[in-house]
Parts: C-alpha cells; structure tokens; sequence
C-alpha cells in the first residue's frame, strides 16, 4: 500500500486529504506541524509527501530538503496560497515535484495530480519528454544543468506562470520559450515570438496592442495586436531588455490586469496570452543601472531559467555536432559523412562565443564547402584553430604516452596551418618559426621546473625526480646555468 504524508497546520486540511484519500487504498499519516514530521520521517519511508509551504515552525522549504535528504525516492507535492507561489516554484528547483494552490477548486486534477505522482511512469515520461524536445528542436544532451532546465521547464509548462529566460545569445532561448508552449496546455494555440530589440518604440507598441484606424499616419484600418492574437496562447519577448521604460510600464500594465488598449483607442481590451520573456543581460543588474523597471522585473521574475552557454556545457558539443551533421546531410547529395576526432577535439576545446547559433552555423558551412568525407582539422576557420593553438595544452595530461599524444595533435594542428598558408600562396619564414618552436620549448620547460619546484617545496633532488631528469638539469634549465 503506497504511503502518503501529509503536513499542514490546517486541521481541517489534513481531514480533508485524510478522508480523500483513504477512499482509494492509500495510507494516510497527517500531521499539523513541521517539528512533527521530521520526527515521523526519522521512522518512516512514504511514497508520497502533501507539504504546505507556510508553516508556524518550520519553513516549508527546510522541510522539503530534509525529506529529499532521508527518502529521495519519495515525490513532494507543494501546497500553497497565490502569494507563495513564486516561492513553491523554488521549492520545484529543490526537488518537488509539483505545487497545488488553495483552495483546491477542482477535486479531480488534484487526484489526478497525486495519482500521477504514485505511478511508475518514468520511461513514458522521459519518451514524452524526448518526443516534445525533437519537435521544437531541443537537442537533449549530458549537461547536467541543462538537463535539469529542461525538466523545471517542462514540469512548470503546465501553470499558468510567467516565465523569464536568461541566457547569452545564441543559447537557445527562443527555443526554450516555445518547447514550454508545446509541454502546455496552451499548445494548441498562437505562439508568437517578439523581438523587442529589433523594433522601434512606437512600432513595438502598435504591435504589441494593436491600433485604431487613424491613429497615426499610415494607420488606415483597425489592426489586432500580438496581445489579441495570442490570447489563449504564449507570447515570446525576446530581448525584453531593450524595450523602453515606456512600453514596460505598458507591459507591466498587462501583466497586473490583463488588460490593455489599442494605440489610439478608449476601449479596454483583455487577454489571457501567457508571457514568457528572455533577455541576454541579467535584468536584476539592469535594474541597478536604472535602464530596467524594478516592478516588472518582479513581476517577470516568478520563474527564471537559465541557460548556460555552450563553453560551461561542453560534454554536448559531439552530440550536438552529430546531430547537426544528421540534419543538414540526410536525403541531400553531399561528400561529408562526419567529423574526423581530431576535428570533434579541437571544436570541444573552443569557446563558441556565438554558442548554439554559431555551432549550427559552422556545422553547416562546413557541410557546404567540404567535399570530402570527413571533416578535418585544416577545414575548420581561423579563428576555431588559432585559438586551439593558443591554448596548446589544455588537455590533461596523466601519463608519457597521453603528452605523446597530445604534442603530436597540436603539431598536426600547426602544419595544418602552415600548409594552409602555403596553399593561400602566403610566404613563411620557416627560420623564424624554428626560433618560435624552441622558445616554446625553454618556456615549457622552464615552467614544468618552476611548478615541480614550488611542490616539492624547493628540494632540487625531489623535483629532479618528479621530472625524470638530473639535479643538474633542473639547476641549468631554471638558473640558465
């Protein structure tokens, strides 16, 4: 029999569950304050915990954690007032599952709610999950933290929240915006994604709210604006940073009262479209700078995700290289067939300051152009290589044939180069490149004596030996003697 707890400080909420609950087969166990249930999940294993967020002892978040921590299989349904909910949402970061509002105004998307938490549905949840990302086009790779984003967005798909998504350009974020749109219930309905950066400021109104006949020059009829046309639906403002203080405090207006007026027009108009906003800055820094409204920040920042960039989730970089790879070659008369693993090295390493976009974008190109099986390190831009060679020795290295390894890629890497240089009809003075080869020697050299010192505190011998070489070798490679 699967065991629920339930936790509130209202008697009448606890008989209520009680009561619900025992009609289908479940174990109930109630209790009116947090000191109690921690005493009770000291004995206990549930199934399933009912936790109201405000209680008199104990902060319902504190509780949330000390369940995760003595019984992490046991799935925690948050139950709150309207004006905790930003709060239940951070208790859905934490690890609950989900969060209810009082007053539970419709008995059977509760019970179907708590069923669903109690059943053994993972695998259909994840192919769910998978089936929904390949539609918007969410690669699902092996960062942890992006992974994590993904499940919050599409747990939080289903409330009818605001939802702010921060990132660095290229990340995704408009894909992010729409993959929440499919996971509602609003899917069926408008998505309409808004750049507010590449508009102007009247025109961004008009759009926005529409407009009367006559309103302005060129207004010769009456024109729905986005509000209208989404209602029911979820409208994107992409870049909402660049909007100005004016059209946010218009915005802000819709956000409060879900009401809004067409430019030139008296009539109040109301809408149910849901908003989810994206920017590339962090809005609570532009809020400082006073270039930002602090109530629409407030009012935006019920749920923020953030997308991380490509250089902190690297792992994703050869699912997402293949991936591409897939789309741009499949049914299409082209030579690629896929990326040499020197190649997948090198563009693991770069920083993609363009993140996503710029990875798509290259991939693509590089589809284009290459007229060769795989795609080689020589066929990768400048820019890619140059800063691989900048970096020559981010690789770690744990043993004599991994330096071996190593050393002979970035060799590979600058004939590469060279060579490409050669076939451009660029000159080259191979002397000078000899003289640049060994300074990179005595300056490696120098700083592998100069670090085995330091950890061995000094002691020539003992870093003689960390080395493989003579004491006489250290003295003359560090003093130069």
């Amino acid at each position: 029999m699967k065991k629920i707890l339930v936790v509130d400080d209202e008697k009448e909420i606890c008989t209520f569950f009680s009561y619900l609950l025992r009609k289908k087969g479940y174990e109930i166990t109630s209790v009116q304050s947090g000191r109690e249930a921690l005493a009770i999940i000291e004995g206990e294993k549930f199934h399933l915990a009912l936790l109201d967020l405000k209680l008199p002892d104990l902060d319902g978040l504190t509780l949330l954690k000390k369940i995760k921590e003595k019984t992490c299989r046991c799935q925690v349904i948050i139950m709150t007032g309207y004006s905790t909910v930003k709060s239940a949402i951070t208790a859905m970061q934490l690890g609950a599952l989900d969060y209810i509002e009082k007053p539970f105004d419709d008995l059977n998307e509760l019970e179907k709610l708590i069923d669903g938490a109690l059943s053994t549905r993972s695998c259909a949840v994840d192919a769910d999950l998978q089936e929904t990302a390949a539609e918007t086009g969410i690669v699902l790779g092996k960062s942890h933290h992006m992974l994590q984003a993904i499940d919050l967005a599409r747990r939080i798909a289903l409330k009818n929240v605001t939802v702010l998504i921060e990132g660095e350009t290229g990340t995704g974020k408009e894909v992010m915006a729409r993959f929440i749109h499919n996971c509602s219930k609003r899917a069926g309905n408008p998505f309409i994604p808004i750049n507010c950066a590449a508009i102007s400021e009247t025109l961004l109104e008009s759009e926005l709210f529409g407009y009367e006949k006559g309103a302005f020059t060129g207004a010769n009829r009456t024109r729905k604006g986005f509000f209208e046309i989404a209602s029911n639906g979820t409208l994107f403002l992409d870049e909402i940073s660049e909007a100005s203080l004016s059209t946010q405090a218009k915005l802000l207006r819709v956000l409060e009262t879900g009401e809004f007026m067409r430019v030139g027009g008296e009539t109040v108009y109301k809408t149910d479209s849901r908003i989810i906003a994206a920017s590339n800055v962090i809005l609570d820094e532009a809020v400082t700078k006073r270039v930002f409204r602090q109530d629409l920040f407030y009012r935006l920042d019920v749920l923020t995700l953030k997308i991380p960039p490509l250089r902190e989730r690297k792992e994703d970089i050869p699912i997402f290289l293949d991936y591409f790879l897939k789309r741009f070659t499949e049914g299409k008369d082209v030579e690629v067939q896929g990326f040499a693993q020197e190649t997948v090295d090198i563009l693991c390493t770069y920083d993609w300051p363009g993140n996503v976009r710029e990875l798509v974008n290259l991939v693509q190109r590089l589809v284009t152009v290459v007229d060769e099986p795989q795609i080689l390190p020589r066929h990768l831009p400048d820019k890619v290589l140059t800063q691989q060679v900048s970096h020559p020795f981010s690789v770690v290295i744990n043993n004599s044939a991994a330096v071996e390894d190593m050393l002979e890629k970035e060799a590979d890497i600058w004939v590469e180069r060279l060579v490409k240089q050669l076939q451009d009809r660029q000159s080259l003075d191979l002397n000078r490149i000899m003289e640049n080869f060994t300074e990179l020697r005595n300056h490696v050299a120098r700083s592998l004596v100069k670090k085995a010192l330091a950890e061995t505190l000094g002691d020539r011998k003992a870093a003689a030996d960390l080395l493989g070489v003579t004491p006489r070798a250290i003295k003359y490679l560090y003093l130069g003697k």
